[in-house]
């Protein structure tokens, strides 16, 4: 049963993978499944029940707008952002909505999306139940699904220690741990990315094509930072937050190339901090495009999106002799330390907080900057840890239920922790006293063991100590 690379970055909407992303894929797939057992043109009515941190925080997240796009047959990956108010305003305007963008039936976004705010479902804190209903009130169908973190939608039957797999695909090179990951390299000769590349070719893409998937996930991240720092206004939502990546664009300089990266001017560069400045607008610019429902990619999580990206940029900008090589490799280095969280911990800041969200991507970026800066397995291995070790107990406690305070700074502060966590690891020579598996093994215990509050509920933390306004 295996996880590829390209379902940890996956191109989607704002604000949140586990919150927008999910609830649109699970609406959708419940329409498709009443299109393939012949049900479409029966149904009169549909109902979607939101459970746990999904009702509790899904307003700010937009999660029943999410789910009317999903039920409209609109995807994350294909949706117009532009298109979504004018999507949205038709179906409150006239009551009615196109099932799967063909049958239509009576829908009130208000009453028909329902918001479960005292009740969770058994499986996972973000729960969900669709219902189809005939012209008579009887149901026609009924299911169960949960948006597990990234993106990830899994029904009842996949719930608990299987529910993180994707299909069972074999691998050429399996691994679930850190250790058998460095056995792997070790025994192979491989590099981390190398091995990846392989086990990537047995979900039927060619090396080739798996480079170019890769790229292409690049040049949307690299859309996304450019949208950022020309987007000025304030963010959705009532925190009246104002974006400031534009801003602090114009106060570094530097240019745009005809590739779409934002380039320093490092020739007449004096302040030798000046490059963390620039890690930090690359993050504000992702996460303020994520928080206003723009494109984004999953990185491994849309609350923690510019982490990844700002670290591959300062790679390319800051390393001489960067190229689509190393983002190539950086990216799937960043893939498989995002695999061992998913398998052995989670990314759903629902489930552990923010340590899973933030922590595992400043994680996978320490880790794929040594990748491609030419480190070893063992340096992939302990930058990965040090990033990891540092954002343990994070808590996921959003002001508002809205991914913007303290969610877009802690991108920033991520980022550059990442880069730190791999300058350190290029020092050593791997060897380390706590691995990564020891690490990854906290972040589950502690996710566990934090009080729900502190869990994407916006019941604790800063959600309660600031006053919304």
């Amino acid at each position: 049963m295996s996880i590829s690379v390209f379902d940890l970055f996956t191109v989607g909407i704002g604000p949140s993978s586990s919150h927008t992303v999910g609830p649109m894929k699970a609406a959708r797939a419940f329409v498709d499944g009443l299109r393939a057992q012949g049900l479409l043109a029966d149904v009169a009515r549909v109902r979607a029940e939101l459970y746990g941190s999904l009702a509790l925080t899904g307003k700010g997240h937009g999660s029943d707008s999410a789910v009317v796009l999903g039920l409209l047959g609109q995807a994350p990956d294909g949706v117009d952002v532009d298109a979504v108010p004018r999507l949205l305003s038709d179906v409150a305007e006239r009551g009615r909505l196109a099932l799967g963008g063909e049958h239509e039936i009576a829908f009130a976004p208000g009453d028909d999306v329902v918001f479960r705010r005292r009740e969770s479902l058994p499986g996972h804190p973000n729960g969900m139940r669709f219902t189809a209903l005939d012209a008579s009130g009887s149901e026609l169908r009924a299911e169960v699904c949960y948006s597990v973190g990234g993106g990830f939608v899994v029904d009842e039957k996949a719930v608990g220690s299987d529910r993180i797999r994707t299909d069972d695909t074999p691998l050429p090179h399996p691994f679930a741990t850190a250790s058998e990951l460095l056995e792997l390299c070790r025994g192979t000769g491989m590099s981390v990315s190398a091995l990846m590349l392989a086990n990537e070719t047995a979900f039927g893409r060619s090396a080739d094509q798996v480079r170019a998937g890769l790229l292409e996930i690049w040049r949307v991240m690299r859309q996304c930072v450019r949208r950022g720092v020309t987007t000025e206004g304030t963010l959705p939502g009532g925190l009246r937050v104002p974006r400031r990546a534009h801003r602090l664009y114009r106060q570094l300089g530097g240019a745009c190339d005809a590739s779409g990266l934002l380039r320093p001017d490092t020739a007449h560069e004096t302040d030798p901090m000046r490059g963390s400045d620039w890690v930090t607008l690359y993050a504000l610019a992702v996460n303020e495009e994520n928080a206003a429902g723009g494109r984004v990619v999953t990185a491994p999580t849309n609350g923690a999106a510019g982490i990844v990206p700002a670290v591959l940029h300062y790679y390319t900008h800051f390393s001489p002799g960067a190229g689509d090589e190393g983002v190539v490799r950086f990216l799937l280095t960043a893939g498989a330390i995002g695999i061992l969280f998913k398998e052995n911990a989670s990314i759903s800041g629902a489930e552990v907080g923010c340590q899973g969200e933030v922590g595992s991507a400043s994680s996978m970026a320490a880790g794929g900057l040594v990748e491609a800066l030419g480190g070893t397995p063992e340096q992939v291995e302990n930058a990965a840890e040090i990033a990891m070790e540092h954002n343990l107990g994070l808590t996921c406690d959003p002001i508002g239920g809205l991914v913007q305070v303290p969610c877009i700074e802690r991108n920033a502060l991520a980022s550059v922790k990442a880069i730190a966590a791999a300058r350190i690891a290029l020092r050593g020579d791997g060897s380390h006293f706590v691995s990564l598996d020891k690490v990854i093994e906290t972040v589950r215990t502690t996710g566990r063991d934090m009080s729900d509050k502190y869990k994407e509920t916006s019941r604790g933390g800063l959600a309660v100590n600031v006053i919304e306004c």
